[in-house]
């Protein structure tokens, strides 16, 4: 299954994809190269999200999910 580079713009979380991958290490490299291509002015994020397709990779990063509790707290 492939690796997906999306800039997910804000603040409306609309996805972008980048480029794909076919393994995570290529992925990771280049998201984080891209990374350093962004400014504050773009106000986005770069994630690299693994699905078995395009379709899948986007209804995973629209997913909301709940934050995780901090060190040391206990919930």
């Amino acid at each position: 299954m492939p690796y997906f580079v999306y800039k997910i713009l804000l603040p409306m979380r609309i996805l972008e994809k980048v480029k794909e991958f076919d393994g995570f290490k290529d992925a990771s490299k280049y998201a984080k190269e891209f990374r350093t291509t962004v400014t504050a002015d773009d106000n986005c994020i770069v994630k690299v999200i693994f699905g078995e397709n395009e379709l899948e990779a986007e209804d995973i990063l629209s997913q909301v999910r709940d934050p995780q509790p901090t060190t040391g707290e206990d919930y």
